[in-house]
């Protein structure tokens, strides 16, 4: 009788593909380069937040910088000066943790995405955006130094005037240019945990833009859309603005969440029939047109982190994550193109998010953001559906001179990846001979 392949020692968010790697844990920079080297090709992961496979290596060697249970490893903050705001800290440290340090001392992140579990290495890596992205541009902007380990043992001090090339190439370089053993981070003062919130619902990408145009000063904005509903109800949504609340109030560290979902749901759970009521309920709990109050931090950021494993929601099979920047067209006809797209899919996505790019140029030389319109949303895997509506999604916005994000990426092929980062063979001198992913073996092949 056949024997069941081993399962992987490593996943991605998204669960989706599922490749067998060898997991070697680095509890110290100290402990790489490996000695001695494996005889297969190795990549550095954290936390596993990426959606597709920037962060797998089938049949090779992954280098953790994070415990399996999320704690351990290279984690450790190392030095924070009050006075700069400047925190040192290793690669392995999550978004949460750098939190939970700095709150309480009246300090947040520069940048944070939609999840406080992603780690330092993977920050800088996929040189992450958020909801100040059009005020406060990338995560890289706000990293002045790390250090680089490279395969053959040498170690770069990394900044704008040191080693740039080796800065740039590896913010927003997915991993491959070598082992980010440190980085500096400089935050910013806060004095309350609470964001002073407005949420106002619009109907269409017309009134989407407009509300960003008005709010530009916002610090904080970000939209949720319903990619499900049609006629009247086609491309409705909230927009939402915040910013720190400027009244001090006490700073404590944020209760640790014990919700879990224990369980894979059942493939057919998540349909256009039950997306669409959620998406009808959650339209409406705002009885008015404009909502505004004050909330605290963790769930204006974090809606998701409040239940762990919520990716389970998906199934076995997993899900896949899109996530599309177009840039301005004045009719807007590329994000409506996408948007139509979906709807006549049947596909449903809940967790679908619109917010506008700034123009703050990001300092690596692949990161994703640019000046425009930013989509994200994620499909559970349909084998008869799913891929073909992703294949049109990516097709659409080369058509429109837009690019999609790797981080979250497991579907766009070689010539769409080519043609969205021209500059990839540049990019390509820098990768570290003996470091490789699943994403970077289908789009260079």
């Amino acid at each position: 009788m056949p024997q069941k392949p081993p399962r992987p020692g490593f996943e991605s968010w998204g669960r989706y593909p599922k490749l067998d790697a060898n997991v070697v844990p680095l509890n110290w920079a100290c402990d790489f380069p490996l000695k001695p080297p494996p005889a297969t090709r190795m990549l550095p992961v954290g936390a596993g937040r990426s959606y597709g496979d920037v962060c797998l290596l089938g049949h090779g060697t992954l280098l953790r910088t994070r415990g399996p249970g999320l704690s351990g490893g290279m984690d450790r903050l190392l030095d924070f000066d009050p006075a700069t705001g400047i925190l040192c800290c290793e690669a392995g440290a999550t978004l949460g943790e750098i939190l939970d340090f700095a709150v309480p001392r009246g300090f947040f992140l520069p940048v944070v995405p939609g999840t406080k579990y992603v780690t330092v290495g993977g920050a800088i890596a996929n040189d992450i955006h958020g909801k100040n992205h059009h005020v406060a541009g990338t995560f890289g902007r706000h990293v002045p130094l790390f250090e680089l380990v490279r395969s053959d043992g040498r170690q770069l001090i990394c900044s704008a005037a040191q080693n740039a090339d080796w800065y740039a190439a590896t913010m927003g370089g997915m991993g491959l240019t070598g082992l980010i053993a440190w980085a500096e981070i400089k935050l910013k003062p806060i004095v309350s945990r609470r964001i002073q919130y407005m949420g106002v619902k619009f109907s269409g990408i017309e009134e989407f833009v407009a509300l960003s145009e008005r709010n530009a000063k916002s610090e904080y904005t970000v939209s949720w859309i319903d990619c499900v509903s049609t006629g009247n109800n086609f491309a409705r949504g909230i927009f939402m603005a915040g910013e720190h609340d400027s009244a001090a109030r006490p700073l404590k560290r944020s209760k640790e969440t014990k919700l879990s979902l224990p369980i894979d749901f059942p493939g057919f759970m998540l349909n256009r029939h039950t997306v669409g009521l959620f998406n009808t309920l959650y339209y409406n709990k705002q009885l008015g047109k404009i909502k505004s109050g004050s909330v605290d931090y963790e769930p204006f950021f974090f809606p998701l982190d409040r239940l762990r494993h919520w990716n389970r929601m998906y199934g076995k099979q997993g899900l896949l994550q899109f996530q599309c920047v177009l840039p301005w067209e004045e009719d807007h006809r590329g994000m409506t193109e996408i948007l139509k797209a979906i709807t006549r899919s049947g596909l449903a996505s809940f967790l679908a998010v619109l917010k506008v790019f700034g123009d703050l140029p990001s300092p690596g030389m692949m990161s994703f953001p640019k000046p425009g319109i930013t989509l994200a949303l994620d499909f559970p895997i349909r084998k008869e559906t799913s891929f073909d509506l992703l294949e049109r999604l990516a097709a659409i916005t080369l058509e429109h001179k837009g690019r999609m994000y790797p981080a979250k990426d497991a579907t766009m092929t070689a010539a769409q990846y080519q043609a969205f980062y021209p500059q990839w063979k540049k990019f390509a001198a820098f990768v570290d001979p003996a470091f490789d992913s699943a994403f970077w073996q289908r789009v260079t092949a």
